[in-house]
């Protein structure tokens, strides 16, 4: 069973394109769900997160997500420690998740392969790619928010020739070409390579 990693950078249609994965019967795995779920269900990563930012994130019983948020996405050193904790953690879970499937290959949806080194757990990485403006314009309808603020979510990620130099198949998703095709031939060729 061949391990996929699908990534992309924010905006660019990765989950989208994961449900498309996910209709054509491919076992998907989610690390953002996974790693919102570890940090408050796995005692491990909640003493982890108390000793480095303190237990106040934990106040009310759960994590203060929002909170967490505000203390990491400003410092990188905090943001690399909190991804430290979150990263392994998550890799353990899927490769457990990944051993109870029964398919030719499963799939991590995960924003930031390139950036952790987590590209490495995978025998193939599907890149969805998009130019920067359109990302752009597609996360500020989405949420609703300004410029600056998905700049500055962006400049957190890696960059698109980081994303492009792992990927070996790459999902264009520019609103130029249909996607669905594109995931189609993918997962032909998939299918191919996992034998």
């Amino acid at each position: 069973m061949l391990r996929i990693g699908l990534t992309g950078g924010i905006g660019s249609g990765k989950s989208t394109v994961a449900r498309v994965f996910a209709v054509l019967g491919v076992p998907l795995f989610d690390a953002d769900r996974a790693g919102r779920q570890l940090l408050n269900d796995d005692p491990a990563a909640r003493a982890a997160v108390i000793e480095a930012f303190g237990d106040a994130l934990y106040a009310s019983g759960s994590l203060d997500r929002r909170a967490l948020a505000a203390i990491v996405f400003t410092d990188p050193e905090k943001l690399a420690r909190l991804n430290a904790i979150v990263h392994p953690a998550v890799r353990v879970r899927f490769a457990s998740w990944a051993a109870e499937q029964q398919a030719p290959y499963v799939m991590m949806e995960s924003a930031i392969l390139a950036e952790t080194g987590g590209h490495h757990a995978f025998d193939r990485i599907v890149l969805v790619d998009a130019p920067e403006a359109v990302r752009l314009r597609r996360v500020m309808l989405r949420d609703a928010v300004g410029e600056e603020e998905v700049r500055a979510r962006m400049a957190r990620q890696g960059t698109d020739a980081q994303r492009a130099a792992i990927a070996h198949h790459i999902i264009r998703n520019d609103d130029t070409e249909l996607v669905v095709p594109q995931v189609l031939r993918v997962h032909e060729a998939l299918l191919g390579e996992a034998g």
